[in-house]
Protein backbone atom coordinates (compact mmCIF):
# COMPACT_ATOMS: atom_id res chain seq x y z
CA UNK A 1 0.00 0.00 0.00
CA UNK A 2 2.83 2.40 0.79
CA UNK A 3 4.35 1.71 -2.62
CA UNK A 4 1.04 2.38 -4.36
CA UNK A 5 0.59 5.63 -2.45
CA UNK A 6 4.09 6.83 -3.27
CA UNK A 7 3.83 5.97 -6.97
CA UNK A 8 0.38 7.52 -7.35
CA UNK A 9 1.60 10.70 -5.70
CA UNK A 10 4.68 10.79 -7.94
CA UNK A 11 2.38 10.43 -10.97
CA UNK A 12 0.37 13.44 -9.81
CA UNK A 13 -2.74 11.73 -8.43
CA UNK A 14 -4.18 12.90 -5.09
CA UNK A 15 -4.38 10.05 -2.58
CA UNK A 16 -6.40 9.53 0.59
CA UNK A 17 -5.46 6.62 2.84
CA UNK A 18 -8.21 5.24 5.09
CA UNK A 19 -6.84 3.08 7.88
CA UNK A 20 -7.69 1.84 11.33
CA UNK A 21 -4.38 3.00 12.74
CA UNK A 22 -1.08 4.45 11.59
CA UNK A 23 1.00 7.59 11.41
CA UNK A 24 0.99 10.20 8.67
CA UNK A 25 4.80 10.24 8.82
CA UNK A 26 4.80 6.84 7.12
CA UNK A 27 3.22 8.39 4.01
CA UNK A 28 4.34 11.03 1.50
CA UNK A 29 3.67 14.46 2.96
CA UNK A 30 1.02 15.29 0.36
CA UNK A 31 -1.06 12.17 1.10
CA UNK A 32 -4.16 12.57 3.23
CA UNK A 33 -4.65 10.10 6.10
CA UNK A 34 -8.06 9.39 7.63
CA UNK A 35 -8.16 7.15 10.67
CA UNK A 36 -11.28 5.10 11.36
CA UNK A 37 -10.43 2.90 14.37
CA UNK A 38 -13.40 0.59 13.77
CA UNK A 39 -11.83 -0.83 10.60
CA UNK A 40 -8.74 -1.92 12.52
CA UNK A 41 -8.75 -5.71 12.93
CA UNK A 42 -7.25 -5.16 16.39
CA UNK A 43 -10.05 -2.82 17.52
CA UNK A 44 -11.36 -4.10 20.86
CA UNK A 45 -14.95 -4.71 19.66
CA UNK A 46 -13.69 -6.45 16.49
CA UNK A 47 -11.43 -8.70 18.54
CA UNK A 48 -14.30 -9.64 20.82
CA UNK A 49 -16.59 -10.36 17.88
CA UNK A 50 -13.89 -12.44 16.17
CA UNK A 51 -13.76 -14.80 19.13
CA UNK A 52 -17.44 -15.60 18.62
CA UNK A 53 -17.21 -15.63 14.82
CA UNK A 54 -14.33 -18.10 14.78
CA UNK A 55 -16.53 -20.39 16.89
CA UNK A 56 -19.34 -20.15 14.33
CA UNK A 57 -21.47 -17.65 16.28
CA UNK A 58 -22.71 -14.31 14.94
CA UNK A 59 -22.50 -11.73 17.75
CA UNK A 60 -25.61 -9.71 18.54
CA UNK A 61 -23.65 -6.49 17.90
CA UNK A 62 -22.53 -7.58 14.40
CA UNK A 63 -25.22 -5.90 12.28
CA UNK A 64 -25.25 -2.77 14.44
CA UNK A 65 -21.49 -2.43 14.05
CA UNK A 66 -21.69 -3.00 10.28
CA UNK A 67 -24.38 -0.31 9.90
CA UNK A 68 -22.30 2.14 11.92
CA UNK A 69 -19.42 1.49 9.56
CA UNK A 70 -21.69 2.17 6.58
CA UNK A 71 -22.65 5.55 8.05
CA UNK A 72 -19.01 6.48 8.68
CA UNK A 73 -17.77 5.31 5.30
CA UNK A 74 -20.44 7.16 3.33
CA UNK A 75 -19.14 10.44 4.72
CA UNK A 76 -15.47 9.53 4.33
CA UNK A 77 -15.80 8.29 0.74
CA UNK A 78 -17.83 11.27 -0.45
CA UNK A 79 -15.97 12.89 -3.34
CA UNK A 80 -13.51 10.06 -3.94
CA UNK A 81 -13.33 8.60 -7.45
CA UNK A 82 -11.73 5.20 -6.84
CA UNK A 83 -11.67 3.00 -3.76
CA UNK A 84 -8.94 0.33 -3.47
CA UNK A 85 -9.69 -2.23 -0.77
CA UNK A 86 -6.90 -4.55 0.31
CA UNK A 87 -7.93 -8.08 1.41
CA UNK A 88 -11.20 -7.03 3.10
CA UNK A 89 -13.34 -8.83 0.51
CA UNK A 90 -11.44 -12.11 0.91
CA UNK A 91 -10.07 -12.26 4.47
CA UNK A 92 -12.01 -12.73 7.71
CA UNK A 93 -10.16 -10.32 10.01
CA UNK A 94 -12.95 -7.69 10.04
CA UNK A 95 -16.18 -9.26 8.85
CA UNK A 96 -18.35 -6.29 9.94
CA UNK A 97 -16.31 -4.16 7.52
CA UNK A 98 -16.76 -6.76 4.78
CA UNK A 99 -20.50 -6.75 5.44
CA UNK A 100 -20.60 -2.94 5.42
CA UNK A 101 -18.95 -2.79 2.00
CA UNK A 102 -21.36 -5.36 0.56
CA UNK A 103 -24.29 -3.32 1.89
CA UNK A 104 -22.87 -0.22 0.26
CA UNK A 105 -22.56 -2.09 -3.04
CA UNK A 106 -26.25 -3.08 -2.75
CA UNK A 107 -27.16 0.55 -2.11
CA UNK A 108 -24.96 1.85 -4.93
CA UNK A 109 -23.09 4.09 -2.51
CA UNK A 110 -19.51 2.98 -3.21
CA UNK A 111 -17.28 4.75 -5.74
CA UNK A 112 -15.62 2.59 -8.39
CA UNK A 113 -14.10 -0.15 -6.25
CA UNK A 114 -11.11 -2.42 -6.75
CA UNK A 115 -10.72 -5.41 -4.45
CA UNK A 116 -6.97 -6.05 -4.17
CA UNK A 117 -6.73 -9.68 -3.08
CA UNK A 118 -3.47 -10.85 -1.56
CA UNK A 119 -4.89 -13.83 0.39
CA UNK A 120 -8.15 -15.79 0.71
CA UNK A 121 -9.48 -17.24 3.93
CA UNK A 122 -11.57 -19.90 2.18
CA UNK A 123 -8.51 -21.47 0.52
CA UNK A 124 -5.96 -20.95 3.31
CA UNK A 125 -4.94 -24.09 5.24
CA UNK A 126 -4.38 -21.90 8.30
CA UNK A 127 -7.72 -20.10 8.37
CA UNK A 128 -10.39 -21.95 6.40
CA UNK A 129 -11.49 -23.69 9.61
CA UNK A 130 -12.51 -20.23 10.92
CA UNK A 131 -15.26 -19.68 8.34
CA UNK A 132 -18.67 -21.33 7.88
CA UNK A 133 -20.98 -21.84 4.87
CA UNK A 134 -23.48 -19.16 5.86
CA UNK A 135 -23.76 -15.42 6.51
CA UNK A 136 -21.52 -13.48 7.13
CA UNK A 137 -18.66 -15.83 6.27
CA UNK A 138 -20.04 -16.55 2.80
CA UNK A 139 -19.46 -12.89 1.90
CA UNK A 140 -15.79 -13.83 1.55
CA UNK A 141 -16.61 -16.11 -1.39
CA UNK A 142 -19.34 -13.95 -2.96
CA UNK A 143 -18.42 -12.48 -6.34
CA UNK A 144 -19.78 -8.98 -6.98
CA UNK A 145 -19.91 -7.94 -10.61
CA UNK A 146 -19.99 -4.29 -9.53
CA UNK A 147 -16.34 -4.32 -8.43
CA UNK A 148 -13.01 -5.14 -10.08
CA UNK A 149 -11.05 -7.98 -8.51
CA UNK A 150 -7.26 -7.99 -8.61
CA UNK A 151 -5.05 -10.89 -7.55
CA UNK A 152 -1.32 -10.54 -6.87
CA UNK A 153 -0.36 -13.57 -8.98
CA UNK A 154 -1.88 -15.89 -11.56
CA UNK A 155 -1.86 -18.63 -8.91
CA UNK A 156 -3.93 -16.43 -6.59
CA UNK A 157 -6.22 -15.52 -9.50
CA UNK A 158 -7.09 -19.18 -10.07
CA UNK A 159 -7.63 -19.69 -6.34
CA UNK A 160 -9.97 -16.72 -6.19
CA UNK A 161 -11.81 -17.77 -9.36
CA UNK A 162 -12.36 -21.23 -7.91
CA UNK A 163 -13.65 -19.70 -4.67
CA UNK A 164 -16.09 -17.44 -6.54
CA UNK A 165 -17.06 -20.06 -9.12
CA UNK A 166 -16.12 -17.80 -12.04
CA UNK A 167 -13.67 -17.84 -14.93
CA UNK A 168 -10.13 -16.69 -14.08
CA UNK A 169 -10.31 -14.14 -16.90
CA UNK A 170 -12.83 -12.15 -14.83
CA UNK A 171 -10.03 -11.34 -12.38
CA UNK A 172 -7.10 -9.08 -13.15
CA UNK A 173 -3.51 -9.75 -12.06
CA UNK A 174 -1.21 -7.04 -10.69
CA UNK A 175 2.06 -8.22 -9.21
CA UNK A 176 3.80 -6.89 -6.16
CA UNK A 177 7.08 -5.16 -6.93
CA UNK A 178 10.50 -4.58 -5.49
CA UNK A 179 11.99 -1.20 -4.57
CA UNK A 180 15.52 -1.20 -6.03
CA UNK A 181 16.64 1.78 -3.98
CA UNK A 182 15.74 0.04 -0.73
CA UNK A 183 16.76 -3.49 -1.72
CA UNK A 184 20.11 -2.49 -3.22
CA UNK A 185 20.85 0.14 -0.59
CA UNK A 186 21.20 2.92 -3.16
CA UNK A 187 21.85 6.45 -2.00
CA UNK A 188 19.21 9.07 -2.91
CA UNK A 189 21.71 10.79 -5.22
CA UNK A 190 22.72 7.53 -6.85
CA UNK A 191 19.14 6.39 -7.36
CA UNK A 192 18.25 9.76 -8.85
CA UNK A 193 21.15 9.46 -11.30
CA UNK A 194 20.27 5.85 -12.15
CA UNK A 195 16.65 6.88 -12.80
CA UNK A 196 17.60 9.85 -14.99
CA UNK A 197 19.87 7.66 -17.09
CA UNK A 198 17.07 5.04 -17.40
CA UNK A 199 19.48 2.29 -16.35
CA UNK A 200 16.70 0.11 -14.97
CA UNK A 201 15.19 -0.14 -18.46
CA UNK A 202 18.41 -1.37 -20.08
CA UNK A 203 19.00 -4.92 -21.23
CA UNK A 204 22.73 -4.66 -20.57
CA UNK A 205 24.68 -2.23 -18.38
CA UNK A 206 28.45 -2.08 -18.88
CA UNK A 207 30.40 -0.25 -16.18
CA UNK A 208 33.82 1.34 -16.68
CA UNK A 209 34.82 2.92 -13.35
CA UNK A 210 37.97 4.46 -14.85
CA UNK A 211 39.55 7.82 -15.52
CA UNK A 212 39.37 9.06 -19.08
CA UNK A 213 42.84 8.24 -20.37
CA UNK A 214 44.09 6.58 -23.53
CA UNK A 215 45.42 3.66 -21.48
CA UNK A 216 41.81 2.64 -20.72
CA UNK A 217 41.05 2.13 -24.43
CA UNK A 218 37.63 3.78 -24.14
CA UNK A 219 37.29 4.14 -27.92
CA UNK A 220 37.29 0.34 -28.16
CA UNK A 221 34.57 0.14 -25.51
CA UNK A 222 32.48 2.61 -27.52
CA UNK A 223 32.77 0.42 -30.62
CA UNK A 224 31.80 -2.64 -28.57
CA UNK A 225 28.73 -0.80 -27.25
CA UNK A 226 27.82 0.21 -30.79
CA UNK A 227 28.06 -3.41 -31.91
CA UNK A 228 25.85 -4.57 -29.03
CA UNK A 229 23.32 -1.86 -29.84
CA UNK A 230 23.31 -2.87 -33.52
CA UNK A 231 22.23 -6.36 -32.42
CA UNK A 232 19.00 -4.80 -31.16
CA UNK A 233 19.78 -4.63 -27.46
CA UNK A 234 19.29 -1.60 -25.24
CA UNK A 235 22.81 -1.20 -23.85
CA UNK A 236 24.25 1.40 -21.49
CA UNK A 237 27.97 2.15 -21.18
CA UNK A 238 28.81 4.06 -17.99
CA UNK A 239 32.13 5.83 -17.43
CA UNK A 240 32.61 7.26 -13.96
CA UNK A 241 36.01 8.93 -14.24
CA UNK A 242 36.90 12.45 -15.38
CA UNK A 243 39.27 13.75 -18.00
CA UNK A 244 42.12 15.92 -16.81
CA UNK A 245 41.06 19.53 -17.58
CA UNK A 246 44.67 20.66 -17.16
CA UNK A 247 46.07 18.27 -19.79
CA UNK A 248 45.47 19.47 -23.35
CA UNK A 249 46.20 16.05 -24.90
CA UNK A 250 43.81 14.36 -22.47
CA UNK A 251 41.07 16.88 -23.25
CA UNK A 252 41.57 16.27 -26.98
CA UNK A 253 41.22 12.53 -26.34
CA UNK A 254 38.06 13.19 -24.35
CA UNK A 255 36.65 15.26 -27.21
CA UNK A 256 37.51 12.51 -29.69
CA UNK A 257 35.46 10.09 -27.58
CA UNK A 258 32.51 12.48 -27.68
CA UNK A 259 32.87 12.72 -31.47
CA UNK A 260 33.01 8.94 -31.77
CA UNK A 261 29.90 8.65 -29.63
CA UNK A 262 28.03 10.97 -32.01
CA UNK A 263 29.37 9.10 -35.03
CA UNK A 264 27.82 5.86 -33.72
CA UNK A 265 24.65 7.63 -32.50
CA UNK A 266 25.30 6.56 -28.91
CA UNK A 267 24.16 9.75 -27.18
CA UNK A 268 21.61 7.75 -25.14
CA UNK A 269 23.98 4.80 -24.70
CA UNK A 270 27.28 6.26 -23.47
CA UNK A 271 27.18 8.33 -20.27
CA UNK A 272 30.15 10.22 -18.88
CA UNK A 273 29.09 10.57 -15.24
CA UNK A 274 31.50 13.44 -14.66
CA UNK A 275 29.87 15.61 -17.29
CA UNK A 276 28.43 18.81 -15.90
CA UNK A 277 24.71 18.53 -15.24
CA UNK A 278 24.37 14.80 -14.72
CA UNK A 279 24.89 15.30 -11.01
CA UNK A 280 23.49 18.80 -10.29
CA UNK A 281 26.04 21.09 -8.70
CA UNK A 282 28.80 18.46 -8.90
CA UNK A 283 30.54 18.96 -12.23
CA UNK A 284 33.63 16.71 -12.35
CA UNK A 285 32.87 15.36 -8.89
CA UNK A 286 31.41 12.00 -7.98
CA UNK A 287 30.99 10.46 -4.58
CA UNK A 288 32.34 6.96 -3.86
CA UNK A 289 28.84 5.98 -2.72
CA UNK A 290 27.49 6.73 -6.20
CA UNK A 291 30.21 4.59 -7.78
CA UNK A 292 29.14 1.79 -5.43
CA UNK A 293 25.52 2.36 -6.46
CA UNK A 294 26.52 1.96 -10.12
CA UNK A 295 28.31 -1.32 -9.34
CA UNK A 296 25.15 -2.67 -7.70
CA UNK A 297 22.97 -2.03 -10.76
CA UNK A 298 25.46 -2.93 -13.50
CA UNK A 299 25.70 -6.27 -15.30
CA UNK A 300 29.34 -6.38 -16.37
CA UNK A 301 32.57 -4.63 -15.43
CA UNK A 302 34.22 -3.89 -18.78
CA UNK A 303 37.97 -3.14 -18.81
CA UNK A 304 39.47 -3.25 -22.34
CA UNK A 305 42.58 -1.45 -21.06
CA UNK A 306 45.92 -1.43 -22.85
CA UNK A 307 47.61 -1.68 -19.45
CA UNK A 308 46.75 -1.76 -15.75
CA UNK A 309 49.08 -1.20 -12.84
CA UNK A 310 46.79 -2.95 -10.38
CA UNK A 311 43.12 -3.16 -11.46
CA UNK A 312 41.16 -2.05 -8.40
CA UNK A 313 37.81 -2.31 -10.29
CA UNK A 314 38.33 -6.09 -10.56
CA UNK A 315 38.30 -6.31 -6.76
CA UNK A 316 35.26 -4.07 -6.50
CA UNK A 317 33.37 -6.05 -9.13
CA UNK A 318 34.17 -9.31 -7.40
CA UNK A 319 32.93 -7.97 -4.10
CA UNK A 320 29.69 -6.66 -5.59
CA UNK A 321 29.12 -9.87 -7.56
CA UNK A 322 29.19 -8.78 -11.18
CA UNK A 323 31.24 -10.56 -13.89
CA UNK A 324 34.43 -9.03 -15.24
CA UNK A 325 35.36 -8.82 -18.91
CA UNK A 326 38.87 -7.43 -19.36
CA UNK A 327 42.02 -7.61 -21.40
CA UNK A 328 44.60 -10.05 -20.10
CA UNK A 329 46.83 -7.42 -18.58
CA UNK A 330 49.24 -8.90 -16.04
CA UNK A 331 47.61 -7.05 -13.15
CA UNK A 332 44.08 -8.21 -14.04
CA UNK A 333 45.24 -11.80 -14.55
CA UNK A 334 47.11 -11.72 -11.26
CA UNK A 335 44.05 -10.50 -9.35
CA UNK A 336 41.19 -12.14 -11.23
CA UNK A 337 42.74 -15.43 -12.28
CA UNK A 338 40.29 -17.82 -13.94
CA UNK A 339 37.30 -15.99 -12.45
CA UNK A 340 37.38 -13.19 -15.05
CA UNK A 341 36.69 -13.35 -18.79
CA UNK A 342 39.81 -12.30 -20.64
CA UNK A 343 39.57 -10.80 -24.10
CA UNK A 344 42.02 -10.06 -26.88
CA UNK A 345 41.86 -6.69 -28.59
CA UNK A 346 42.99 -8.41 -31.79
CA UNK A 347 39.54 -9.96 -32.12
CA UNK A 348 37.84 -6.64 -32.76
CA UNK A 349 34.78 -5.01 -31.17
CA UNK A 350 32.21 -7.25 -32.89
CA UNK A 351 33.77 -10.41 -31.48
CA UNK A 352 34.07 -8.91 -28.00
CA UNK A 353 30.46 -7.73 -28.18
CA UNK A 354 29.45 -11.31 -28.91
CA UNK A 355 31.50 -12.59 -25.96
CA UNK A 356 29.72 -10.16 -23.61
CA UNK A 357 26.25 -10.98 -24.99
CA UNK A 358 26.83 -14.72 -24.64
CA UNK A 359 28.21 -14.28 -21.12
CA UNK A 360 25.13 -12.41 -19.99
CA UNK A 361 22.65 -14.67 -21.79
CA UNK A 362 24.25 -17.83 -20.39
CA UNK A 363 23.89 -16.71 -16.78
CA UNK A 364 20.50 -17.50 -15.14
CA UNK A 365 21.35 -15.00 -12.41
CA UNK A 366 21.97 -12.15 -14.86
CA UNK A 367 18.89 -13.05 -16.91
CA UNK A 368 16.72 -13.00 -13.80
CA UNK A 369 18.32 -9.74 -12.64
CA UNK A 370 17.55 -8.08 -15.99
CA UNK A 371 13.96 -9.31 -16.01
CA UNK A 372 13.32 -8.14 -12.45
CA UNK A 373 14.67 -4.65 -13.05
CA UNK A 374 12.81 -4.28 -16.34
CA UNK A 375 9.47 -5.78 -15.31
CA UNK A 376 9.14 -6.17 -11.54
CA UNK A 377 10.33 -2.97 -9.90
CA UNK A 378 7.48 -0.93 -8.47
CA UNK A 379 8.17 1.77 -11.05
CA UNK A 380 7.88 -0.69 -13.94
CA UNK A 381 4.78 -2.41 -12.54
CA UNK A 382 3.05 0.89 -11.90
CA UNK A 383 3.38 1.79 -15.57
CA UNK A 384 2.49 -1.64 -16.95
CA UNK A 385 -0.18 -2.90 -14.53
CA UNK A 386 -1.27 -0.53 -11.77
CA UNK A 387 -1.92 2.74 -13.57
CA UNK A 388 -3.72 1.15 -16.56
CA UNK A 389 -5.91 -0.76 -14.11
CA UNK A 390 -6.87 2.35 -12.15
CA UNK A 391 -7.03 4.72 -15.06
CA UNK A 392 -7.84 2.93 -18.34
CA UNK A 393 -6.34 4.73 -21.30
CA UNK A 394 -3.24 5.97 -19.46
Amino acid sequence: MQAHVRLLMQAGYPVTVIAGRGESEALPSEARLILLPQIDSLHQEIREMNIALEAGLVPEAFDRFAEALVDSLINILDGLDILIVHNVFTKHFNLPLTAALHRMIDAGSLPRTIAWSHDMTWTSPNSRNKVYPKYPWDLLRSFRKEITYVAVSDYRRHELAMTFGIEPEQIRVAYNGVDPQHTLGLSPEGFDLISRLSLMDAELILLMPVRITQAKNIEFAIRVAASIKSSGKCVKLILTGPPDPHDADNMRYYQSLKDLCREYHLEDTLHFIYESGLIPGQAYLIDEQIVGDLYRVSDVLFMPSHREGFGMPVLEAGLTGIPVVCTASPAAVEIGGDEVTNLSLEHGPEVVAGVIIRLVQSSPLLRLRRRIRQEYTWQALFKSQVEPLLFPGT
